[in-house]
This record gives C-alpha cells, sequence and structure tokens, in this order.
C-alpha cells in the first residue's frame, strides 16, 4: 500500500518541483543531449548477449563516478561480466563518456523514479545485479529489483546528520520502501549503526570502507607542476592554498583571509574550485570586489601573473589538489554542515583544513585531525589563523601532508572487500 501511496503522489510532486531543476539543469547545462533517457528511452542500451552476466551500476555525478572508478576497472576485468553505467548529473555523464567508455558496454542517464519509466529501463537492461553508490536508494526502482528478484547491493553507503534525522521521523515508511536493498556496504562503523537503527537488517549491513580511499591520487612530474603553475597564472615557487569544491560563503572567508595574509607580506596563491561551475559569475563578482588580480581558468591559459584563479571547470579537482600545498575542504563552514571529502587531499598528502561541519565524512575527519593530518577551523579568522601558521612554517605543514598521507595508506582496503561481496551475490 505504502509503496502505491509513492507511485500516486510522484507525479504531482514532480510537478510542483519540475520548474526549481529545469532551472538548475539549464543553469548548469549540458542536460539536452540524452535527456530523453531519463523519461524512458531505451535506445542507448544494447541486448544481452548469451552466458554474460550483466551489472547496472548507478552514480549521481563527477564524485561517485571518480570513487568507483577503480571498481569499473577491476569489473572489467571479471571474466563475463558486463556493465551498464548511469548517472544523474550532465557532468557526470560526461566524465562517464571521457573515463569509462572503455569499462562498460553502455552509459547513460538514470530514469526518473516514475513506475512506468522505470518499469521500461528495467526491461530493456535486465541485469543479473544492481550497484548503487553512496546515497542512491529509490523507492520505485528498488520495487522493481525485488518484483524480478535481482539483488541490489549498495556500496560506499553513508548518512549524513541530515538524512538519518529524516529516516528517525520516518523509520515506519523504510523497511516498506527500501526493502529491495539485499546488501549495504557501509564507509564505516558509525555509518552501519545509524542504518541498522532505522530500520535496515544488521544481517545485510556491511562495513568494508570508503572506495575513495583506494583511488589513486594525481602524480605530477616538476615539467606538469611548472607548466600548470604558468597555466594558472602562478608563479613557480610560491605556495598555493586550493579551496576545494566550496559553497557560498567559503570563498569570501578565503579571499578575505588571504587578502589578510598578502598584507602581512606572505607571498602565496588561492586556487578556488567551487562545487558548482556554474557559480563563477557570483565568485568572479566576488573576485571583483576583493581588489586581488585574478585569472578564470575556463577562459584558457593565464596571460599574466595572478593572486587568485577560478577553476571554473569540471574533472580536474584532484590534478589542482596534486599542485597544492594547503587545501581547505568545502562546504564545512557555517552555516553548512556536510563537508566534501578530504580524501583526495590525503591522499595526495596535503595539509587539510576544515570548517566544523563534516557531517558527510564524521570518522575520515575526526581520525585526521587525530593524527595530525587536519585541522578544524569554526570560523574565518580562525581559517585565516590555521593558514598563517603552516604558510609560515613548512615543515610544520609537510608533517600535516605526511600525517594525512600515512592516515590514508593505513586504511586501504575498501575496493578488494566490495568486489568480495559483489562477486558472491552474483554468484
Amino acid at each position: 500500500m505504502l509503496l502505491w501511496v509513492y507511485r500516486f503522489l510522484f507525479v504531482p510532486a514532480l510537478a510542483l518541483l519540475a520548474p526549481r531543476y529545469l532551472w538548475r539543469m539549464r543553469r548548469r547545462g549540458g542536460y539536452g543531449s540524452g535527456f530523453a533517457q531519463r523519461l524512458g528511452a531505451s535506445g542507448w542500451i544494447p541486448p544481452r548477449r548469451p552466458g554474460v552476466r550483466r551489472i547496472w551500476v548507478q552514480a549521481v555525478s563527477v564524485g561517485e563516478l571518480l570513487a568507483i572508478g577503480p571498481l569499473l576497472d577491476a569489473l572489467a576485468r571479471e571474466s563475463g561480466v558486463e556493465v551498464i553505467l548511469t548517472c544523474t548529473t550532465s557532468t557526470g555523464r560526461a566524465l562517464a563518456e571521457q573515463r569509462y567508455a572503455q569499462v562498460t558496454v553502455a552509459r547513460g542517464y538514470f530514469p526518473l523514479d516514475f513506475w512506468l519509466i522505470s518499469s521500461r529501463i528495467w526491461s530493456a537492461v535486465a541485469p543479473d545485479l544492481v550497484v548503487l553508490a553512496e546515497g542512491e536508494r529509490w523507492p520505485e526502482f528498488l520495487a522493481q529489483a525485488r518484483a524480478r528478484g535481482v539483488k541490489v547491493v549498495c556500496i560506499n553507503a553513508r548518512m549524513s546528520d541530515r538524512s538519518f534525522r529524516r529516516l528517525q521521523t520516518f523509520r515506519w515508511a523504510v523497511p516498506t520502501l527500501l526493502r529491495g536493498i539485499t546488501r549495504l556496504l557501509a564507509v564505516s562503523e558509525e555509518d552501519a549503526a545509524r542504518f541498522h537503527s532505522v530500520g535496515f537488517a544488521s544481517s545485510s549491513v556491511y562495513v568494508t570502507g570508503n572506495l575513495k580511499l583506494d583511488v589513486a591520487p594525481v602524480t605530477l612530474t616538476t615539467d606538469e607542476q611548472q607548466a600548470l603553475r604558468s597555466q594558472l597564472g602562478f608563479s613557480p615557487r610560491d605556495p598555493i592554498v586550493l579551496g576545494s569544491s566550496t559553497w557560498p560563503g567559503e570563498e569570501a572567508a578565503l579571499l578575505a583571509a588571504f587578502q589578510h595574509l598578502r598584507a602581512k607580506g606572505l607571498a602565496a596563491h588561492l586556487l578556488l574550485v567551487p562545487r558548482h561551475a556554474e557559480r563563477r559569475d557570483e565568485v568572479t563578482r566576488e573576485l571583483l570586489a576583493s581588489g586581488l588580480t585574478f585569472h578564470v581558468r575556463s577562459r584558457g591559459a593565464a596571460p599574466s601573473r595572478v593572486e587568485v584563479t577560478l577553476a571554473d571547470t569540471t574533472g580536474e579537482l584532484r590534478r589542482l589538489t596534486a599542485l597544492a600545498e594547503v587545501v581547505f575542504v568545502g562546504k564545512s563552514l557555517p552555516p553548512h554542515g556536510e563537508g566534501q571529502t578530504p580524501i583526495e587531499a590525503a591522499a595526495a598528502g596535503k595539509a587539510i583544513l576544515m570548517g566544523s561541519g563534516m557531517s558527510n565524512f564524521r570518522e575520515a575527519s575526526r581520525e585526521l585531525v587525530a593524527v595530525g593530518g587536519a585541522r578544524i577551523a569554526t570560523d574565518a579568522s580562525q581559517v585565516e589563523g590555521v593558514i598563517e601558521t603552516w604558510l609560515r612554517d613548512p615543515e610544520l605543514r609537510s608533517a600535516a601532508g605526511s600525517a594525512a598521507s600515512k592516515w590514508h595508506r593505513v586504511n586501504q582496503g575498501a575496493l578488494q572487500r566490495t568486489l568480495a561481496v559483489l562477486r558472491a551475490e552474483l554468484g
């Protein structure tokens, strides 16, 4: 009965929310191509091959797709297995085409979770196993899996504070709407406990760790570093502070801190990488107001030396992280409270600074602080203070980066644990 209530309410809810999401799609761009796939178009899906087992993998966007890269590579090496890859965002789809065309048989958009659309795509894909990355748990999609007897494994599963509060409120609905999940592979013991507490059976929840820890960091040769510095408009040697996946308000905090530090005579560059590239105009206005010299990366190579560069591009954050000395992790300063991942910065051996709101990466952030690889700043003034400390003391900064790198190495292994579960479920 509850599933039919969801089905009945889906269309009016979609109509109510459509203007907001259509505006967001238009703002971000790239959604015209393949849009029909969201509505059930299935011409992009190849027919099944006899004797080949098919896995349907769904990952929302760029971050999730990068995290599952090693897993997709490993599945491509499995005998008699093929992968259909879907994603939700236009940037994710572009990355899927760019990076994973050789390890998947098809790539497309995830369909709307309306029963007629979902049923049609399910019939076309006809998977033997479904893999959902991180927070992908759609009631209709799971109902289709259950009706067809297809196992569903949620990998890299985590639960933010906000999701936890919501699921606790509607705990009575969880077993009915999400019972199509066969296995839930949590990134930490704390996340596993949260899944247990909202109604997931203990027998279905495993702790396998975070797949992002098994993604190899990007390394740059000295020549590559100098070439990239030149493109960004940065000097050959001055340290770079990276604002990684920043959200509104955080660019302003970093710019204010950077102005003060420059006024104190500290030579450094600031590299801003907003979480959403379409915010370039908003951030550019802040850069103009700051009075600092700056360059916008999407306009090509910087024509001259600048103090700040806005990297309004997609898919190169790991490369830019390799260039920085200090990394501020975005979506972590109030009023934001969820946090972006600090794992890429740790893998690259960088000194990590984050705000107090890291609910999406609670355990990782706590452990990084405990080993000395990261520091917490509760407001903009503390952000400035920590950055100044690290810029003035290269040895202290290097020690933090080394501690972060060691933490990363010690915590690897999620890929093999995840593969073991998938092999067992695939039979």
